[in-house]
């Protein structure tokens, strides 16, 4: 059987897409679960089953040229900024345990109340001035405070660091690929890490860089260029989906004004608006993999060495998962979404995420007694994997 083409041209490069890929992806998972892109040279999966299976599958589908489409960072040498990301077992398995005994879930849990006051440092005035950028003053820093307090990086550099990380991950319109642009931050903000690595060789902290020094097993440690790899992960990876998350959750609360009505009335309903924003429109959109051997779905086969894009955002919209999936209702069940992946490549930052984002948007509605956002002025993040605002400029009434 031929390949499945389509007078839809599904790429995750086109900014019309960044708007809504919504349509695109009921599109795909009704008449191309199977889809092929040959100018891309990508295959997609789009149905949720199709893409929990393949999470789990980390022998047929590995990580090991990458999880982006650009092909500047897909090959054998992916792992040198996507860390962990980009490995299978068991150098994976490796990893990703010198790395948990570093990055645990006490030295996550003893963030708390770090993440309560740099979200009030940010909220407090700019819910009194009553006017603000949800993204410049509060959602695009807060995210970047935690993981640099977590990383041991200082203040005055955060605001730098931060730049660089939205530039690494800003897709221009019309080129396929990292600009220019992008390749120059990446390179700047792996030479910062390297730095602050050297510095805590030298004296060592109790912040996570120093952890991850001085994590091992048995004989084995981490090299430099490993921990530097995994934090270049956690800046890019970390502070950009989180930013994403609080700002999505407020723009899909405003645009479904009853079900906001609920979070504004009691505050123990955020967890369900952090799991339905992460299910509705999820940050991290796609992840790629290679198929390491002919697989056959839907009819048609997939030859060993292909790209296949696995379409997480296309998944948790899936009418086969969820009743009415494109209604946004805080009183679903959403265990069945799969935004932080599965598998051996859960995410490891997947708690970190939740624990931000309930303590910040409980915090906003504590302070905050009604909003309005100027989607007029709003402006979409143009990027392959990560969906989300660049700009969000709301009004707020205080309690």
């Amino acid at each position: 059987m031929p390949a499945p083409h389509s007078t839809y041209d599904y790429s995750p490069y086109d900014y019309a897409i960044h708007e809504d890929p919504y349509p695109a992806y009921r599109w795909l998972r009704d008449q191309a679960p199977l889809y092929r892109n040959d100018e891309l040279d990508f295959w997609a999966i789009s149905r949720h089953a199709d893409v929990s299976a393949a999470f789990r599958d980390h022998a047929r589908y590995s990580s090991v040229n990458g999880v982006s489409l650009d092909p500047s960072a897909w090959g054998p040498a992916a792992h040198r900024t996507m860390s962990f990301l980009a490995m299978d077992p068991p150098t994976h398995t490796r990893m990703r345990n010198l790395v948990s005994k570093g990055f645990t879930p006490r030295r996550v849990r003893g963030l708390e109340a770090d993440i309560l006051r740099l979200t009030r440092r940010y909220l407090g005035p700019a819910v009194a001035a009553g006017e603000f950028d949800v993204i410049a003053d509060f959602a695009g820093r807060l995210p970047m405070d935690v993981i640099s307090e977590l990383m041991g990086v200082p203040e005055a550099d955060r605001d730098e660091v931060r730049r660089l990380a939205d530039l690494v991950v800003h897709r221009e319109e019309g080129l396929n690929d990292i600009p220019p642009v992008g390749m120059e931050a990446a390179l700047v903000l792996a030479g910062y890490y390297e730095d602050l690595v050297a510095e805590r060789r030298r004296r060592p902290g109790s912040d996570l860089t120093s952890a991850l020094l001085a994590a091992q097993e048995g004989k084995d440690r981490m090299t430099d260029e490993e921990v530097i790899a995994f934090l270049f992960l956690m800046v890019v990876a970390g502070n950009e989906t989180t930013t994403k998350l609080l700002a999505n959750a407020l723009y899909w609360g405003w645009r479904n004004p009853e079900q906001l009505a609920k979070v504004l009335a009691d505050p123990g309903v955020v967890p369900a608006w952090v799991e339905e924003t992460l299910r509705f429109d999820t940050s991290s959109q796609m992840i790629a993999r290679t198929v390491t051997e002919e697989t056959e779905l839907y009819g048609t086969r997939v030859p060993a060495g292909e790209r296949m894009l696995l379409l997480i955002g296309a998944a948790n919209r899936d009418e086969r998962a969820f009743a009415d999936p494109d209604a946004y209702d805080l009183d679903r069940d959403t265990a069945p979404l799969i935004s932080f992946g599965g598998g051996r490549h859960f995410c490891l930052g997947a708690n970190l995420a939740r624990l931000e984002a309930r303590l910040a948007l409980t915090e906003f509605v504590r302070v905050v007694r009604a909003y309005d956002l100027d989607a007029g002025r709003a402006v979409r993040v143009h990027s392959v994997n990560v969906r989300g605002f660049a700009a969000l400029p709301m009004t707020v009434t205080p309690r």
